[in-house]
């Protein structure tokens, strides 16, 4: 093969496998597009700020879709699984990362991952079996209430046990791109281990660690099949972790299938999809900028 057609051929391979990479990014702002033409509609009668803060009941058949009630139980739901998962994910990777003998590592690391890799339905299934009557039977009667079982709790719960090994991952390869040489450093200078972690590691590793809870924020945001059997779906403002909730992909999934026969109902849900995909691109695309300044700082 002469030069003349090797650099052909590899411009060619470089200019299809260029525009395939951009096709595949254009794919997102396709679906945002048509998201938002299809919610037009509702759009084009209500402002999105009225849809978004109305507390109005959700009652399509009357015309009536207020999204504020939906909004709050993701809100609720997501914010209870980040404060479990976050103290829970941070320990486990400081330990496998600073601590843990080198078996356990390797044990533990595949572990974490099949973790992340069991189908949300079963987390569901688990939920409605453990968590909700612990909370029905025990928690709830501990503090003197009443609850199904079903509520904000047992969604964070299961939630939580969701995103722990996406922030431990991100968090082990955050805290193994801090250099060797500050941890010698700091003990050197007559540190003792936890000081040098907690000084040296967390500090200089803590733009990633914030990342890695954002990439679990947002994979938290738009988690449907497992949060909608445990969480009690009913469309209320949460008062308390004891509450029923119904977050927006629970709507989706719900009500998804009967839109068809109820006017702007197709829109409205379509608009949930719209604002589920912006927020957690939103979070995504966040994240994905703290990590890169790690990198390059770490460089």
């Amino acid at each position: 093969m002469t030069d003349r057609r090797r650099r052909i051929i590899d411009g060619f391979a470089r200019r299809v496998m260029g525009a395939l990479t951009i096709v595949s990014g254009l794919i997102v702002f396709a679906m945002i597009g048509g998201l938002y033409l299809r919610s037009r509609p509702i759009l084009a009668m209500k402002p999105l700020t009225e849809l978004l803060s109305s507390s109005t009941a959700w009652r399509p058949l009357s015309g009536e879709f207020g999204f504020f009630p939906f909004i709050a139980g993701t809100l609720w739901v997501t914010g209870v699984a980040v404060l479990i998962a976050v103290p829970l994910s941070l320990l486990t990777a400081i330990f496998l990362s600073e601590y843990a003998p080198r078996k356990i590592r390797e044990w533990a690391k595949p572990l974490i991952d099949v973790l992340a890799g069991i189908p949300s339905v079963i987390f569901g299934v688990w939920g409605m079996l453990a968590i909700v009557p612990l909370i029905k039977d025990v928690i709830a009667p501990a503090f003197g209430s009443f609850s199904t079982g079903y509520s904000v709790l047992a969604g964070g719960v299961v939630l939580a046990v969701m995103i722990v090994p996406v922030i431990i991952h991100v968090t082990l390869e955050v805290f193994g791109a801090v250099p060797v040489e500050m941890r010698d450093a700091s003990l050197a200078v007559g540190a003792t281990r936890w000081q040098s972690v907690r000084n040296v590691v967390v500090r200089k590793a803590m733009p990633g660690v914030v990342a890695a809870v954002v990439l679990g924020l947002s994979r938290a945001f738009g988690e449907t099949m497992a949060i909608l059997m445990v969480v009690g779906n009913v469309p209320i403002v949460p008062k308390t972790v004891l509450d029923p909730a119904y977050p927006l992909p629970a709507l989706i999934a719900n009500n998804y299938g009967e839109m068809m026969s109820v006017p702007l109902y197709d829109s409205a849900l379509l608009l949930a999809c719209l604002v589920l995909m912006v927020v957690v691109l939103f979070f995504n695309v966040i994240s994905r900028i703290i990590l890169v300044r790690v990198e390059r700082s770490t460089q």
